[in-house]
């Protein structure tokens, strides 16, 4: 089971990390495009190689006839990227993340908006209203959902987006652009009063502490990267960009570690130097500070140096440096910088080294240091996984769960999938009812598409496949991800959380594989509904299929058959398996379309196909194949019956003994 704990809700350092992870989220997908703009840079700006290569070899060499296609004199192609694209990317991105593709396409018109009333570059203005955006269309859609006549959704939907951008691009030029032009110019002259005094190294005694903390991403990326940008785009590079991204304050740490460090601390720190300074994971040394605090006056100290080396030599880099590794530095280090950033990153990695080793000499302390302890603490000020993990943290080891932090309560559990639609349903069922069971009747369990999740839950159960996506949704949420959704042991896991958390009301833990009990013989009101959905056409009792290919196209043409879906929806149930698996575990597999395929389903409909002999569904035997086409939520009590079957054998064994479509839609649609 992979586990990975919460960030503590609650607090301004939640509150301050939470906008942090936003902001980073609208910055990190466009990172290839600021690596690139950081070469055009290189290439073509006034003090670049090609003006260089140009002055050497004369104006009429071939190099110049290149520099006059970067126009270098002007611009050319940098001023361009850096003035609409970079911000459009993070605008739309911004968007995104808030509202799907009509939040990006909102956010990107608000975000010209204040391109066109700004005279800086406008990274700020778009982590404003590339966001904005998408929650004004989220809401104008929540207003009329439901209340549009056939036929005319698509002439609402593109005139609302396109007014609602409209205005908010006039917003935009006329209010938020002037703004925040005025606070980027404040900002760089506090930057260049800073400089000026010699007082920038003081910035590492906050940007140290605050990485550990994970409090970097509010700093770096919602202050750093776009007045550093600025900087670059008027001077060629910014010295801003190594104020967090130096690997030296790191590297100097777990060299003391790896000499003077003891246990696993020891052992490990060697291949977390290589993690640290290749590939640019800082976190990886984040767990050696906690696991002694003391220790951050080392990479205070390291920081501090660093950035003074870059003051005296006026070292800076051309764009963001991401990840933090050596590599990334030196391929966006600026021409005349290399010597200064070289420097700054030897100093700095010495100066933490020599800190660090005088405190770990003297530390009075006889006992190893908790290293998987303070992973798991690590992880919890993250609010999610962490490469240190696999790298810090022995295999096999139970140190994770066992100093798991959780919240004060568990009361809201969602188990996410792809599309929401089947998977999330009834594994969210079958978890529900052991949950309930366990006494724990307070816990909701609800199941939702990953894209339609909000950072509201204190867990979330997901595929494994799916796990890293469900937590850059909800970073505060415990993660907890399955392979089998009908009777996975990871469920007993869960109720021994809700213990943890809520008390013991309930067992800590049942036995993992134990069936669970049946639901009660009671009468369902909602029955004639699921006989609505499971057509005696739609079952076919001896299945001809012989892979999963051909099981889930034989599944998808009786749901085209019944006039469910159209032909389309297969070829989304492909798609849907290729990415993650719809087996279920107890022998079932419930394929259905991806959450784009949508449109092509007509109504809600469910088939079953039932194989004699099992087919191999990537490596798990399925006798049973349910396909799914949700067109709203409908079809989720179905889904409920059809979990809780599937965990009950004597119902399992008259659905083999079934002679007639009569019987299978009995047990299935009737759950009887």
């Amino acid at each position: 089971m992979s586990i990975s704990p919460p960030a503590t809700r609650g607090g301004a350092r939640v509150r301050v990390q939470r906008v942090g992870t936003f902001l980073s989220g609208m910055v990190m997908p466009n990172i290839g495009a600021f690596i690139a703009w950081g070469l055009l840079t290189a290439l073509f700006i006034e003090k670049g190689w090609i003006r260089s290569l140009t002055d050497q070899w004369g104006e009429g060499s071939w190099v110049a006839h290149i520099g006059g296609w970067g126009d270098y004199s002007s611009g050319g192609i940098v001023a361009p990227t850096i003035t609409y694209l970079l911000p459009i990317l993070i605008g739309a991105t911004g968007g995104r993340m808030v509202y799907d593709t009509r939040g990006a396409v909102v956010g990107a018109i608000a975000t010209m908006g204040v391109i066109a009333g700004a005279d800086v570059p406008m990274f700020m203005g778009a982590m404003i209203m590339g966001p904005f955006g998408g929650w004004l269309i989220k809401r104008l859609d929540a207003l009329w959902e439901g209340k549009i006549r056939p036929g005319f959704e698509m002439l609402v939907n593109n005139f609302s987006a396109g007014i609602a951008g409209a205005a908010l691009a006039v917003v935009g030029f006329f209010g938020v652009g002037p703004l925040v032009s005025a606070f980027s110019r404040f900002a760089s002259n506090v930057v260049n009063f800073l400089v000026n005094h010699d007082l920038l190294p003081l910035t590492s005694i906050f940007i140290e502490p605050a990485k550990v903390l994970f409090l970097n991403n509010a700093v770096n990326h919602g202050i750093l990267t776009p007045l550093g940008t600025n900087q670059a785009a008027a001077n060629g590079k910014s010295i801003l960009f190594l104020l967090e991204a130096n690997p030296g304050p790191g590297l100097g740490l777990l060299m003391a570690f790896a000499l003077f460090g003891k246990g696993a601390a020891k052992l490990s720190a060697p291949g977390a130097i290589i993690i640290h300074f290749l590939g640019g994971i800082h976190e990886i040394y984040f767990p050696y500070v906690l696991m002694k605090p003391k220790l951050i006056l080392a990479t205070i100290a390291g920081g501090m140096t660093g950035v003074l080396i870059n003051v005296v030599f006026g070292s800076g880099l051309r764009a963001p440096a991401a990840p933090g590794s050596i590599i990334a530095v030196y391929a966006q280090t600026a021409s005349d910088s290399y010597l200064g950033v070289t420097l700054s990153v030897i100093g700095a990695a010495g100066v933490s080294f020599a800190v660090a080793a005088v405190l770990l000499r003297t530390d009075r302390g006889a006992d190893e240091p908790d290293l998987a302890g303070a992973t798991a603490a690590m992880e919890a000020l993250k609010g999610g996984s962490s490469i240190a993990s696999a790298a810090l943290v022995p295999a096999g080891s139970s140190a994770r769960t066992a100093t798991l932090a959780v919240p004060a309560t568990i009361s809201t559990i969602v188990f996410a999938c792809d599309a929401g639609m089947g998977s999330s349903a009834m594994g969210a069922s079958v978890l529900r009812k052991r949950i309930r069971d366990a006494g724990f009747t307070e816990v909701s369990v609800v199941n939702k598409a990953i894209a339609n999740l909000a950072d509201t839950y204190d867990l979330v159960v997901t595929h494994t496949d799916l796990a890293e996506r469900a937590r850059e949704r909800t970073p505060s949420a415990i993660h907890v991800s399955v392979d089998d959704f009908m009777n996975s042991p990871e469920y007993n896991e869960i109720v021994g959380l809700i213990g943890r958390a809520n008390g013991a009301n309930g067992p800590e833990a049942t036995e993992p594989d134990l069936p669970l009990p049946a639901e009660p013989e009671t009468p369902d009101p909602a029955a004639d509904s699921g006989d609505a959905m499971l057509t005696l056409d739609s079952i076919v009792l001896t299945g001809s299929a012989r892979t999963s290919a051909d099981a889930i196209d034989e599944a998808g043409r009786l749901l085209v058959a019944a006039g469910a879906v159209d032909g389309h929806y297969i070829e989304a149930m492909h798609e849907r398996e290729r990415s993650v698996s719809t087996y279920m575990g107890n022998g079932l597999a419930i394929p259905h379309g991806t959450n784009a395929a949508k449109a092509s389903i007509r109504r809600t409909g469910i088939s079953v196909v039932r194989y004699p002999e099992t087919i191999d569904w990537k490596g798990k035997p399925v006798e049973f194949v349910i396909g799914i086409a949700g067109a709203g939520d409908d079809h989720l009590t179905l889904l409920s019956r059809i979990a809780q079957v599937f965990v009950d054998k004597e119902k399992v064994t008259r659905l083999r003994a079934a002679r007639t479509p009569g019987e299978i839609q009995a047990v299935l649609g009737n759950g009887r």
